[in-house]
């Protein structure tokens, strides 16, 4: 028997699990609805035909924190098909409770690390659509590395969009703006179509009013793949 090189599977993650407890009507959502709506890697790729009982357009938030934004997106084109993907808990119970007291069925959600969810569950060239709106922005220049939006990672996101697929992105830190328009423009396969608010974001979120509130401006940027 051979023991793996603990070295080679460490990875650093953009994302830290919290401890966080779902309310009592998000957990009860949770049992309700997962069922029907929850995704999984062990599942293996999926055929979004299957997974949604039509074929439609399928965009992918990744990181939808509390889900408001998702959902709004989600009752504002329910001619497209959602995919999320958050590992906060009470943000998947929050996500879910939302959807849930609104019936939609054009979403469905994963609870894994987006790395492993690219890698594992989306098929190549099968989304229309990619949206990271306010990643964790790993202020520290220490934590920098840990930042979702490099350049390896934006290579990941075009194997998976279809040619002339979007990419959306959104942040209210300065710091991580200024990183991500290098990763930008030194990506040729995307081109800048668009600074202007996406319309994937329906509604201001409770996140982005704090940020507003707080002075910081927030930087889009939507992208298509050449």
């Amino acid at each position: 028997m051979t023991t793996e090189d603990p070295r080679s599977v460490f990875r650093l993650r953009s994302f830290v699990r919290r401890d966080s407890r779902k309310t009592a009507a998000q957990a009860r959502a949770h049992q309700e609805c997962w069922p029907a709506v929850g995704l999984s890697c062990a599942a293996g790729i999926c055929d979004w035909v299957a997974v949604f009982g039509r074929e439609a357009p399928c965009f992918l938030e990744i990181g939808f924190g509390m889900g408001q934004s998702l959902v709004a997106a989600a009752a504002a084109f329910p001619a497209a098909n959602f995919i999320g993907v958050e590992t906060h808990q009470p943000g998947v119970g929050a996500l879910l409770l939302n959807m849930q007291a609104q019936g939609l069925s054009n979403l469905r959600v994963f609870d894994e690390d987006v790395v492993d969810v690219l890698a594992k569950a989306i098929p190549d060239a099968s989304l229309d659509g990619v949206h990271i709106f306010f990643p964790d922005p790993w202020q520290k220049r220490r934590h920098h590395a840990r930042r979702l939006v490099q350049s390896a990672f934006l290579k990941t996101i075009l194997q998976k969009l279809k040619p002339g697929g979007e990419l959306h992105l959104a942040t209210d830190w300065e710091d991580y703006a200024k990183h991500m328009q290098a990763v930008i423009a030194a990506e040729p396969q995307f081109r800048v179509s668009s600074r202007g608010r996406s319309p994937y974001r329906p509604i201001i979120s409770k996140f982005e009013q704090r940020a507003l509130d707080e002075g910081r401006v927030i930087a889009e940027w939507q992208l298509v793949k050449l």
